[in-house]
């Protein structure tokens, strides 16, 4: 997988793509990522990016110019997906992170200010993605979101093969508590079913804890869970206590 991010600030991305999982993995070339500064494409002294809204009005506006240049500049692969990160897309979620993994290239526009020039949103843009209901200073930290979350989902990125299908989110749950050692802490015990060898029972205890806890904190996401049939009657056991 190879991401193209456009930024005019390249290095707000540095320490993020060195540590963790998703510095590994561009480390051990299972993800490439590139940082392409649209200042590089921009005239003038000042090598500015943007400039007073026509019409008047606070803010400033990213203009057309640098950021057609900067896309012109990348070498595309055969299955490539523009992406603006901006407060007025699709809300991203755990679905759309296993679509993008459908792609060879995600190229992701960072805007900042008021926004892209609409010219650039009409011409240039597949898609727009919205990190949250939240205004953030620019589309850096929606970029890191988008690279982290999708690397995840890529063979190989995370150690276990399973561990990017038990997350939360990833059958429209939240997932279930986790404990380790010790065995007791400050009082609290770690639940005796985890440490009774029945992996049957284990699971068990998962799921319904994984239902329990997305009752209690996310309710709206078992309206498109995949749920069965003892899903439903435990979730109905619950509803009645």
């Amino acid at each position: 997988m190879r991401f193209d991010v456009l930024t005019i600030f390249p290095s707000l991305f540095y320490g993020h793509l060195e540590e963790g999982i998703l510095g590994r993995a561009v480390k051990r070339g299972l993800v490439d990522i590139r940082l392409i500064n649209i200042r590089d494409f921009a005239t003038g002294v000042h090598k500015a990016t943007d400039d007073r809204p026509y019409g008047g009005g606070d803010g400033m506006v990213m203009t057309p110019e640098p950021l057609t240049k900067a896309l012109e500049s990348i070498e595309r692969l055969d299955r490539s997906l523009v992406i603006l990160l901006s407060p007025q897309g699709k809300t991203f979620d755990q679905e759309a992170a296993w679509d993008c993994t459908e792609w060879d290239q995600l190229i992701l526009i960072c805007g900042r200010y008021e926004g892209v020039d609409e010219r650039i949103r009409l011409g240039c843009i597949d898609r727009e993605i919205s990190i949250g209901d939240y205004v953030l200073s620019g589309g850096e930290i929606g970029a890191l979101v988008v690279m982290d979350a999708v690397s995840r989902l890529i063979p190989g990125v995370l150690g276990g093969e399973r561990s990017n299908q038990e997350d939360s989110f990833q059958d429209g749950l939240l997932e279930y508590p986790q404990y380790t050692r010790p065995r007791v802490f400050k009082g609290r015990e770690v639940p005796p079913v985890l440490l009774s060898g029945d992996h049957e029972k284990i699971r068990q205890w998962r799921r319904r804890e994984s239902l329990k806890r997305t009752l209690e904190r996310r309710p709206d996401l078992l309206k498109k869970a995949r749920l069965t049939s003892e899903d439903e009657k435990f979730l109905a056991e619950l509803k009645s206590q």
